[in-house]
């Protein structure tokens, strides 16, 4: 008899499935050890339901308290899978380990290139031309495509003005059935018996489970929504939740689609017209750039990255307002509304995470593993491979410039340039000081001022250090911020 292959929750597309017996798990405890977004159980339990019902008799669906209740003593080989938790019990349970799958890049490639080279030389942009160049995706001979190999640049439009949001269709969603009822029943359920803890907002699903849901999703967004990918990805409506993003991580991370699959596809729309060649390269460097290389630092930085870092000395515990994603807790708009959304829907968009949920963190100190766990539970595409390198590194700057050279830190006057949530605030982006004293404003002067010592050699943060030295407020403004209760 073969070994069955084992698969986790995001190892749910074709390309984990070799043929063969099949199991599935579905453990209370992995749900229950964390206080999830709604949203994320219901998905996780309605796509290992949906993938049991596909595989039909090649597949044992077993439900457990833990994995090793009814995995212990049987013969089981795996896909090298995504956490070192995952892998620890893997090696427990003694089975036959493949190499990893769902990525562009394997970790012997990114190993290869990283031979030789310090962890601050381990540089997002170099490892995505490196991998262009090698497989010769969007690559015209030695050469990118249309000469630059990034078109950032280009690709940092504040929203149209006046609008209320970009015109698009309504992103795909999908239909639910009787498999996410008897989700929900479930989860009501546990929840009930105290077994496990859940924050935000019940249903409806949003987001692909399935392999023919994930293939749907990724057809709208290139029918509807890449064209428009690249100008706006930077910019925020407070009318349009999705804007032109793909929301294609969730399924991405739950392994209905692979990477390459997604870069093909965009990259033919461009090939045929139907894309520019700022959006496609956007997305492919998203997907085959970013994707890959967080992925890889979270092997290659070591188990320990998360709790060792926090160059900032940044110690404050997450608010209740977080903790409750209660966005009426606070009084300014654009967080308002984010933590609403993500209450609402377990999903924001990366401009809305970097540069105000975690602009806002960074601000105000709060302690990079507890916020880097929160991110993981609270949005339904948050994996523990994922969160470490943009949270802990880039957002909150707590491993000293491993991930990001400078801080992820702005002011009022980015929020407003880039999103339509000041016009109606009750702060002013434009005031650091008094009543109406923007909280993101104040709070970055404040920011700078705690974190002097430990910045100061950053060549990249000389120019905002010597601005904070010429403030004539600075001790002001530093003591309101530490005595602020209204934001």
């Amino acid at each position: 008899m073969p070994p069955s292959r084992f698969l986790f929750a995001d190892q749910l597309g074709p390309h984990y499935d070799d043929g063969g017996p099949i199991v599935l798990v579905e453990a209370t405890a992995v749900l229950g050890r964390r206080t999830y977004h709604r949203a994320k159980a219901h998905l996780i339990l309605s796509a290992l339901r949906h993938r049991a019902r596909e595989l039909g008799d090649r597949v044992e669906l077993l439900h457990a308290e833990h994995y090793r209740d009814v995995l212990k003593g049987r013969d089981l080989e795996v896909v090298n899978p995504t956490s070192w938790g995952a892998r620890a019990l893997v090696a427990e349970l003694g089975a036959s380990v493949l190499p990893s799958r769902g990525f562009v890049t394997s970790e012997q490639d990114f190993a290869h290139w990283a031979d030789g080279r310090p962890a601050s030389r381990l540089v997002m942009e170099q490892f995505y031309r490196h991998v262009r160049t090698s497989t010769g995706i969007l690559m015209r001979g030695p050469e990118p495509e249309g000469g630059r190999f990034n078109f950032d640049h280009d690709n940092r439009q504040p929203p149209p003005k006046n609008a209320v949001g970009l015109g698009l269709p309504d992103p795909w969603a999908p239909v639910e059935d009787d498999i996410d009822e008897q989700v929900r029943r479930d989860l009501d359920r546990l929840v009930a018996e105290g077994r496990v803890h859940l924050i935000g907002a019940d249903g409806p699903r949003r987001f692909a489970a399935t392999r023919a849901e994930a293939l749907a999703a990724l057809h709208d967004f290139i029918e509807t929504r890449l064209s428009d990918f690249g100008p706006f990805e930077d910019a925020s409506l407070i009318g349009d939740s999705t804007m032109a993003h793909s929301r294609l991580s969730v399924p991405l991370n739950l392994g209905l689609l692979h990477p390459q699959e997604v870069i093909d596809a965009v990259v033919e729309a461009y090939h045929s017209g139907q894309a520019p060649l700022a959006s496609t390269e956007a997305v492919v460097r998203q997907v085959m750039g970013w994707r890959d290389w967080v992925w890889h630092l979270y092997w290659h930085l070591g188990e320990n990255y998360v709790a060792e870092s926090n160059f900032l000395a940044a110690h404050e515990p997450l608010p209740p307002a977080f903790l409750e994603l209660n966005g009426d807790a606070v009084e300014a708009r654009c967080l308002s509304h984010v933590l609403d959304e993500v209450s609402r829907t377990g999903w924001a968009h990366h401009i809305q995470r970097l540069m105000i949920l975690g602009n806002w963190s960074l601000q105000r100190g709060y302690e990079p593993s507890a916020l880097s766990d929160w991110f993981i539970n609270a949005f339904v595409d948050g994996t523990p491979w994922v969160m470490p390198a943009n949270v802990v590194g880039m957002s909150q700057h707590a491993d000293g410039g491993i991930v990001a050279t400078k801080p992820y830190a702005s002011g009022g006057a980015y929020i407003s340039k880039m999103t339509d949530f000041c016009g109606s605030c009750r702060f002013n982006p434009k005031i650091r000081l008094g009543p109406e004293a923007c909280p993101f404003t104040a709070g970055y002067w404040a920011f700078l001022d705690r974190v002097e010592p430990r910045i100061r050699g950053n060549h990249r943060m000389a120019q905002p250090l010597a601005g904070l030295r010429r403030l004539v407020d600075r001790d002001a403004v530093v003591a309101q911020e530490r005595e602020r209760t209204n934001w």
